[in-house]
């Protein structure tokens, strides 16, 4: 692996990371009132529609990155539908 996949790796990794504290919150304390529905529907969709560009350039770091993070959004979104 070349110094930009490293880089591409880290950047996604670290921007997934970032979702973990809020799905431990929203699991915990079972409120999601503060959180946009809209925004995470639309988040979730875009994260869908890296992972499908990811799959077309077969670039490792956007696929990798983008189902890791959608894996921590999705529950939040789920959460949301529920808890409204």
């Amino acid at each position: 692996m070349n110094s930009i996949t490293w880089i591409g790796l880290l950047a996604g990794t670290l921007t997934t990371i970032s979702f973990f504290p809020q799905m431990l919150k929203t699991w915990k304390t079972r409120s999601t009132k503060d959180i946009s529905l809209e925004m995470f529907l639309l988040f979730c969709s875009g994260l869908l529609l890296w992972i499908v560009y990811g799959l077309f350039l077969q670039d490792i770091p956007v696929i990798m990155t983008n189902v890791a993070t959608f894996i921590l959004a999705f529950p939040i979104l789920v959460l949301k539908l529920k808890y409204k």
